[in-house]
Formats: structure tokens, sequence, C-alpha cells
């Protein structure tokens, strides 16, 4: 007889461990089903060990010019392998804590591929997928193959890399993030296909190693998805670090050469160029992991490869729900958490608001960081009001200044008639920390007015927030 539940969540990433871990609070039954590492792809493959990486690499930076700061650095240097194998660590203490609050909450874990063979039931067979690297033995007491029922279940099934026909990753030459991640050797040269988070983030870390890189980007702007002042800022920022860029430019070949990979780039003009490197990280975004789950057996909807969802992440048939990357941009960890409460709340009948995703914060953490929420300003003028924009600049800021890191700008946009915040964008030191400030202040419906009221404590980098609300409204004090 099949074990029965009152929710199976497939996928123990972000969205799918939280949402388990929401469920059992709630009193319901939970299963979790896993095929390959608990805590996902962010926890082991993407948001924390990348950050050990790129922390690695800011102090390696910080160092090289450790004189102004009136300090001596005069020997120094770095070990790629210890930097991999930190981050590495990382990752595997991550895996053992979500393995850890399974346990707490007493939901059981069920180890392989689950396919829905029927609303509320669920087939799950051994896993067949080539692990990349196993965070340690499958969890004790972990279940295995068989048929499982639950009232509902949940898809968190996440995303993968997206891989272009011709330029397919090898492990060796061509990269995706899971070889890009953890390195043997460290490359000279290196170049990075596309500019989205990903793309930024690892050609910032090969650059402040040493390598030389180039990012070639399909779109006119590097960034796509950020507010074009701020990419701007962020492409000269780039530029000044060594990174050569490339824009409105496609990739149409890769040679596999001796010494690495040569890329035949098209350019806007029609012209074309070689780029040469060592490696090639290709970070062309990623496609939902849809494949196998009998979606089209139960008819569930799909559209452009992700699964057709709403507000509250119910799909068109009753019983089975989908949160996280597999439903769809903007594809980050913390829209996964935030859809895997509102959902299991749903599930559970509570009264419950249903995602805006105009609220959801997007964090960079290249050098300098980008982070943003709400509306560019061109889209905010596109939506037909009219706005106030507001800018301060870091070079105005103490903190900044004191800290050695002046270059950066605040950028906030408002609702010239109401004094709504529609969005706020910000480039620089500790930006992505920073930015949750304004995103507590959309949530709560704050207007510039408010912003204006709030004392911000001196000295630190938020007080940039506040002048760059002043400065929309012509009271900019501090430039």
């Amino acid at each position: 007889m099949a074990d029965q539940y009152d929710l199976i969540v497939i996928g123990a990433g972000p969205g799918g461990y939280i949402a388990a871990i929401r469920g059992a609070q709630l009193g319901m039954k939970v299963a979790i089903v896993e095929r390959e590492h608990m805590a996902g792809i962010c926890s082991n493959w993407g948001c924390i060990p990348t950050k050990a990486l790129l922390r690695s690499a800011e102090i390696y930076g910080h160092m090289t010019h450790a004189k102004d700061y009136g300090l001596s650095a005069d020997t120094f240097g770095f070990d790629i392998p210890g930097i991999v194998k930190r981050s590495r660590a990382i990752a595997a203490q991550m895996n053992n804590g979500v393995q850890f609050l399974m346990k707490k909450n007493k939901v059981d874990i069920i180890w392989g591929e689950a396919e829905i063979t029927k609303p509320g039931e669920i087939k799950v067979a051994p896993t067949k997928k080539k692990i990349v690297e196993p965070q340690g033995p499958v969890p004790k007491n972990a279940l295995g193959e068989g048929t499982y029922k639950a009232k509902n279940i949940i898809i968190a099934t996440g995303a993968r890399p997206r891989v272009l026909p011709g330029i397919e990753p090898d492990g060796d030459k061509i990269w995706t993030y899971f070889e890009a991640m953890k390195p043997e050797t460290m490359p000279k040269s290196v170049v990075v296909m596309g500019s989205g988070a990903i793309g930024v983030e690892f050609a910032s870390f090969y650059r402040s190693l040493g390598a030389e890189v180039t990012i070639i980007e399909l779109l006119p702007q590097i960034m796509p998805v950020e507010d074009a002042e701020i990419a701007g800022l962020a492409r000269k920022r780039f530029e000044k670090r060594g990174i050569k860029i490339l824009t409105d430019a496609k990739v149409t070949k890769v040679d596999k050469t001796k010494d690495g990979v040569t890329a035949h780039v098209e350019l806007k003009d029609g012209k074309t160029e070689q780029i040469s490197g060592e490696k090639l990280i290709s970070a062309v975004g990623v496609q939902c992991n849809i494949e196998g789950l009998g979606l089209e057996k139960v008819g569930v909807k799909t559209e452009r490869g992700a699964i057709v969802i709403d507000a509250y992440g119910k799909t068109n048939v009753e019983g089975i729900w989908a949160i996280g990357d597999v439903a769809g941009p903007p594809m980050l960890a913390h829209k996964a958490e935030h859809e895997a409460v509102v959902t299991v709340e749903k599930i559970a009948g509570l009264k419950v608001h249903g995602l805006d995703k105009t609220k959801v914060p997007g964090c960079t953490y290249c050098e300098p960081q980008v982070a943003s929420v709400g509306l560019t300003e061109a889209k905010a003028k596109e939506s037909g009001r009219e706005i106030k924009v507001g800018r301060f600049p870091f070079v105005g800021n103490g903190k900044a200044i004191a800290l050695g890191e002046p270059d950066g700008l605040v950028k906030t946009i408002f609702d010239a008639k109401t004094g709504e915040l529609l969005g706020a964008h910000m480039i620089g030191a500790e930006v992505t920390e920073l930015i949750q400030g304004f995103v507590v202040a959309m949530n709560l419906e704050t207007t510039e007015e408010e912003l204006i009221h709030t004392i911000f404590p001196h000295p630190t980098l938020s007080e940039t927030m506040k002048e760059s609300v002043l400065d929309a409204y012509g009271r900019a004090l501090n430039i």
C-alpha cells in the first residue's frame, strides 16, 4: 500500500525544503523527494559557494592595494585548490544543514527520481542522473523507490545551465558554472559568454585573480535586466579593471584548440572577431527541469519551458503546485523560498498574499556589487507615469570614502503624483546588503515623505539611500 502524505515536495532546493518545513510547521505529514543533493543548486553549486569564491577574490583584491590603507603586504598570493576547497566545504555544510532541518521537522526524505503518475500520486525510481559531486552519503533513513500518495504535490525541481547547440560544455575547455566553480588550476584567460548575474560574477572572480577576461553579450547592454544607467556604470568599472566587453555580439562557433578555445563572434556591424582563451564559460541562462516528471501525462500546462502557475503556485491541475525556477523567472532562490511559504499556506487554507514579482530584489555579487528592486527608469516611463528620479554617488558619503570604496551610485524612482517608490537601483560596495531597505519600504507602500523623515545612522553607506530620495525632490544635502 502506498505511503500517504498530506504534502509531497519534489526537489530539495531552497524552494522545496522551505515548503517542506512550512508544511510540517502547519501540522502536515510531509515528504520531500531528492535525486542528487539536499539544499539544491543554490547551496551546492550556486548562491553560497560562489559567494565563498568571490569573498576570497575580494580579500585578494584588497591585498593588491594594501598601501592605499597604510598597510604592508609585500608578499602574498593565492592557492586556487585552497580557494575551491573552502568553497566546497561551505557547500557541504549547507547540505548537511538542510538534512538536519528535515530531521528536526520530521520530514521524510525520499531518495530518487519522482514521476507524477496521476494527481495525488508519484512513483519514485532510483536516480539515473549523473551526480556531479555527491555531498556525502544518501541521508540516513531515507526512503527509496516506490509509490507515494499525497493530497498535494509541489514541484520544485529547479533549473540547469542552458546549452547552445554546437557549444556544448565538455567539462574541459568549455565550462558551465559547475566546472567554473572548481578549477584545478588558474586559467590565464577566460571567455565568458553571457553577462547576466552568473556571467559577470565569474568574470569578476577570474579577473580579480589575474586572468584576462572577455565578456560577450548578445544584447546591447550588459546585465540586461538592470537599469541602463547602472549597467553602464558597471561596464565602465569592469573595463577599468581590464575586462574586455563585446555587446551586440553573437558567438556563432567555438573551435577547440590545443591551448584552449577560439570563439567566432559576429558583431552588430556585420564584422567578425575571433576571441581566444584557455577556457570558455557558457553563462547564457538556465532551463527548467520539467522533463521526466510526467507533466504531459497528467496535463500540467507549461509555457516557454516553464510550468504555468498563478500567484499562489497553483497549476491548472488540482492538487499540483509549482514553485521556484521550474515555474519561471525571476529565477532567484529568495523568490523560490517566498513562493514556498505562500503556496503551502494557500494549501493550508490560510489567508495569504500572492507573490508580487515587482518586489523581488535582484543582487549580483561582482566587483562592484549591483542590486535592484522594482521598475527601471525606462520601464517606469513606459508605464505612462510621471516620475521623479533621484541619484546619489558614493563619493559624497563619508563611510564609502573611509572604506576606500568611493565609486558607486544609488538611484531611486518615484511616482511624481503619489510619492510611491517605484524602483531602486544601486551599484557599489555592499549594495546587496543595502537593497533590502528599499524592498521593505516598497512592501510597506512607503512614500518619499516617510523615507525623508526616517533617520539613517551615520556614518553608514545606508545614508546614500536617503540622499538619493532627497535628490529626487531637489533636497540632497551632501552633494
